[in-house]
């Protein structure tokens, strides 16, 4: 060996030949098995490697955390199909933002009151909101111009009516909204509908001042 040949330590360098020898062949040329596997039997073939586990925790998708308040809204019409103009507005009014609707009443027929036109069909629905009072309004109203609702002179006929009756424990009167609504204990076509998904909220004694007032259950 060579002074070139000699390692730093004083240690030979095995050759390449003796770094790794090759492992005896298997009877069969049947390849080792692989490294992690478990051993079978012997004389057996090697066990299957047990197969790994999928998680069993999913991705969650984002949650909205937001208060909401009860609120109950008066439902209205009598142009055009009224009965599935009111349905139809109680599902636009589940659909909107933060807005959840909870309960609904049966639907009514009844004269129109200090208005004209035909019978109206009325309903009531009992929503949560995390909608102010004055956003569930502006809400409410744009439904109201999607129906096709116009104004041409005070209690006109309309396609659509969606009134506020109650927002949370919400006690306001400003140019544009009057909470509790002024005129609902005034009302059998709000009362009835009302008192039969909130019974709570209706008097005996209001619904005792309006059995002059013809209200019919339809739906």
């Amino acid at each position: 060996m060579s002074a070139s040949d000699q390692p730093k330590d004083g240690k030979k360098n095995p050759k390449a030949s003796d770094k790794a020898k090759a492992a005896p062949p298997r009877a069969g040329g049947a390849r080792p098995p692989p490294v992690g596997a478990r051993k079978g039997p012997p004389g057996g073939p090697p066990a299957r490697r047990a197969p790994a586990r999928a998680p069993t925790s999913r991705p969650r998708g984002p949650r909205e955390d937001y208060p909401t308040v009860q609120a109950f809204v008066a439902i209205g019409a009598n142009l055009g199909d009224a009965e599935a103009s009111v349905k139809a507005a109680m599902a636009a009014i589940g659909a909107l933002q933060r807005t959840t609707v909870t309960a609904r009443s049966s639907l009514y027929r009844s004269e129109p009151v200090d208005a004209e036109g035909p019978d109206f069909v009325n309903a009531v629905v009992a929503v949560r909101t995390g909608l102010d009072a004055e956003q569930f309004l502006v809400a409410l109203q744009r439904l109201e111009t999607q129906a096709g609702r116009e104004r041409p002179f005070p209690n006109a006929p309309r396609t659509l009516d969606l009134d506020l009756l109650m927002h949370g424990n919400s006690v306001m009167d400003t140019p544009t909204l009057t909470l509790p609504h002024p005129r609902m204990r005034e009302r059998a076509f709000v009362l009835k509908p009302l008192a039969e998904i909130a019974p709570d909220k209706v008097p005996r004694a209001a619904l005792a001042r309006v059995t002059g007032q013809v209200v019919k259950r339809i739906v």
